[in-house]
């Protein structure tokens, strides 16, 4: 038994992680153990300072429920969420990029058929959305599965209504034999991200905004190929350079084009690149 300074307790630390059978956990713990000690060291992190913050993420994973994810939230706003996508982002030119998957995603969303009403009485302006998926080759997609999910006019996904006995904004539709799809919704509008939990006090006691640009999330799976998560952004919204999340790229910014009849037309086509084989953490 010895006294450690801080420079020998980071490696007694690491070398703990030694005899861990999986390679790459060992590898991303020991990263992680030398990283937050260089960090308590770069700021002189005090008891009461690392107290505060174990109090705020206990905070954070207390306001997590099956339909608010917190802690995505947090990453997102801090743009870990974003980091770790574009580190993954070295993909085949010509697909489509990928950005932010957000806190209000729901597995097992109603299942529609193309040309169905996915905003179920959500309120907002009619919107149609049609588009493509295929490969980097311009093969089409047959059969790729396609969750889609918004929030409304009035800044709220379907999730944060309790009142609600169904889901709005919200479906899965797969495309069709040459890789097209469409559906019926809203036209998306700007919304602020969730301020009432400890994400919210955060931003503000940082003087950063909410506001959100308005967007169109899809979720795209087919076999053989890289999932795809992403959002259409609207082009000309106030926030797109100023999200929050750092969700925005230019390459998925579209035109939501009015028509005479008072409904808005979105058209974006996706590209999908081939299945890879990436090292995992188990």
């Amino acid at each position: 038994m010895t006294n450690l300074d801080t420079q020998e307790l980071t490696r007694e630390v690491v070398g703990r992680f030694t005899d861990t059978p999986d390679q790459r956990l060992r590898t991303v713990l020991s990263s992680l153990v030398k990283h937050m000690h260089a960090f308590a060291v770069d700021v002189q992190l005090t008891q009461e300072e690392w107290l505060a913050g174990i109090n705020f993420l206990t905070a954070t994973g207390q306001k997590c429920t099956s339909t608010r994810q917190e802690f995505i939230l947090l990453s997102d706003v801090l743009g870990l969420s974003m980091l770790t996508v574009g580190l993954q982002a070295k993909q085949p030119v010509g697909v489509t990029e990928a950005t932010v998957f957000g806190p209000f995603f729901v597995p097992d969303a109603p299942e529609l058929q193309n040309g169905d009403d996915v905003a179920q009485g959500a309120p907002g302006r009619p919107c149609t959305v049609s588009g493509s998926v295929r490969g980097v080759t311009g093969e089409p997609i047959r059969g790729a599965v396609i969750d889609v999910w918004q929030a409304d006019e009035e800044g709220f996904y379907d999730v944060q209504k309790s009142d609600l006995t169904k889901a709005q904004a919200r479906g899965r539709l797969r495309s069709r034999d040459d890789g097209s799809f469409e559906f019926r919704s809203i036209v998306a509008e700007a919304y602020p991200i969730p301020t009432d939990g400890p994400v919210g006090t955060l931003l503000e006691a940082t003087k950063r905004s909410p506001w959100r640009p308005a967007h169109l999330h899809f979720m795209i799976q087919a076999e053989g190929y890289e999932t795809l998560i992403t959002h259409v952004f609207k082009m000309g919204d106030l926030y797109l350079d100023s999200d929050p999340v750092f969700g925005v790229r230019p390459s998925l910014v579209a035109d939501w084009v009015p028509q005479a009849d008072g409904t808005t037309v979105l058209h974006y086509d996706f590209v999908l690149a081939p299945a890879q084989s990436r090292p995992s953490v188990r």
